[in-house]
């Protein structure tokens, strides 16, 4: 069984998850990667991403990321 398999997160959401675990350089660089490697337009790549947040098996997979991304979500919410 792979990993795909076992975590029950498709190929595109371990792939999401990746790209955020990345610390990105300069402004554009991380959004032609979402449109290059990933297929995605930056829009529907970050509702994959909200998504992702709120999945127990995201969380599973990469904690570090989901509960640092949870924070920065929710730290926007609260300033809105």
């Amino acid at each position: 069984m792979t990993q795909g398999q076992s975590d029950g997160l498709s190929d595109r959401d371990r792939a999401v998850l990746a790209v955020e675990r990345r610390s990105w350089s300069g402004p554009g660089a991380k959004e032609r990667v979402i449109r290059e490697r990933l297929g995605l337009s930056p829009t529907r790549y970050y509702q994959l991403l909200n998504a992702l947040l709120d999945d127990p098996r995201a969380l599973a997979h990469d904690p570090v990321t989901v509960n640092r991304l949870r924070r920065v979500r929710a730290a926007r919410r609260a300033n809105r």
